[in-house]
This record gives C-alpha cells, sequence and structure tokens, in this order.
C-alpha cells in the first residue's frame, strides 16, 4: 500500500507540478464549471429530443438516475468509510503543489466528478452508440478531460479519479443496460419487427 501511494503522489506531482503550463493553468479550472461545457449539454438535449423521441423522457430519467447513483456511492458510500487528505490540504506537499481552484476537507477518495462523468459517458455509449456511431467517444474524452483537471489544479490525486471513474463506469453500464430493457418493453413496434424479421418464411403457409 505504501508503494501504491508514493507512486500516486508521483503520478501526481507530474500532472499538477512537472507538466504545468500557462495555457493548461487558465484552461483546467474552466474544465470543471458546469457553464463551461453548456454548449456540449445543450447540443446533446437536442439531439436526443430528435434522434429518440418516444424515449426522451426516459433516457433523461435514467441520466438522472446514472449521476444519482454514482454520486451517493463515491460521495456517501465510499467518502464517508475511506477519509483520504485531498493532495491540496496536505502540508506534506506544500513545497510544491499548486492549487489552482478551492479545497474541501471532506475525503479525496473516491472523485465524484470523476464517477459522475464517466459513469454518464458509459450510461451514453450504451444507450446511444447507434446513433452518434464512432463520434460516441466524444464522451469519453469529455469524462478524461474533467477528470484530469481535478488532478492539475490540485483536488484529486490520480488514484481517486481513476477509481471514480471505474465505480461511475460500472454503474453507468448497469443503468445503461435497464434503460435498453425499459425501452425494448415500450417499444412493441421494435419487437415485433424483430420477431417478423426473425420468422421462418416456411411458416407463413402453416
Amino acid at each position: 500500500m505504501k508503494e501504491i501511494i508514493q507512486f500516486d503522489r508521483s503520478f501526481f506531482r507530474l500532472i499538477n507540478y512537472t507538466l504545468h503550463n500557462d495555457f493548461f493553468d487558465w484552461l483546467m479550472p474552466l474544465l470543471r464549471i458546469p457553464a463551461f461545457w453548456a454548449p456540449l449539454y445543450i447540443f446533446l438535449l437536442c439531439f436526443i429530443l430528435f434522434n429518440v423521441k418516444h424515449r426522451t423522457a426516459l433516457l433523461i430519467f435514467f441520466a438522472i438516475l446514472t449521476v444519482a447513483l454514482t454520486d451517493q456511492v463515491s460521495s456517501t458510500l465510499i467518502k464517508h468509510n475511506i477519509y483520504r487528505l485531498r493532495p491540496c490540504a496536505d502540508e506534506a506537499l506544500a513545497a510544491w503543489r499548486r492549487v489552482l481552484s478551492g479545497c474541501s476537507t471532506n475525503s479525496s477518495f473516491t472523485s465524484s466528478h470523476a464517477a459522475n462523468h464517466f459513469g454518464l459517458a458509459v450510461f451514453f455509449y450504451a444507450t446511444l452508440k447507434k446513433y452518434f456511431r464512432k463520434s460516441i467517444y466524444v464522451f469519453f474524452i469529455w469524462a478524461f478531460l474533467i477528470s484530469y483537471a481535478q488532478v492539475y489544479v490540485g483536488r484529486h490525486y490520480p488514484l481517486d479519479v481513476i477509481c471514480g471513474g471505474l465505480v461511475g463506469a460500472l454503474i453507468g453500464a448497469f443503468t445503461g443496460r435497464l434503460f435498453n430493457r425499459f425501452s425494448q418493453k415500450k417499444n412493441p413496434e421494435g419487437a415485433a419487427t424483430g420477431r417478423l424479421l426473425n420468422t421462418d418464411p416456411g411458416e407463413k403457409h402453416h
């Protein structure tokens, strides 16, 4: 465990201190602000309204459920049982640590930002892949940038966002599968079409 923690701190130093530059110092704090991503959210909402149509309300409900679950698991279940001092509050790192955002006193492990956004990325991958096709991976880039920013500004260690991302991915896969099942039940026309396509041509004369 000591070796893992030491590696995590070294990885944090690489991102937070060694690789810093003026452009990232300006950009990374912005990536953590929801308003910065407003154009993406508006585009996504419009895309869902025009393409998903009769399943829009169900998709939005499951997306909200995904965030609620990832946030509860990360912020309530894990953080209340595993306390880790945030790097921005750790005086042992004060000689070189860079803090570009505010610092809270709650546990650093796991990153709720990473859990929430990777949860949504996997959920959208499971539910919207057929609409976005290869462009669906933009959601993973979105989740990665926000998670990377958490480390860059000094709020989290890399292991915090990696584990948070894994928690979110598992929950997103679960809610995505649930949505697909509910969606099939509420789309009898699609199910009937599937049965028709799978019917043996020889059976129509019997």
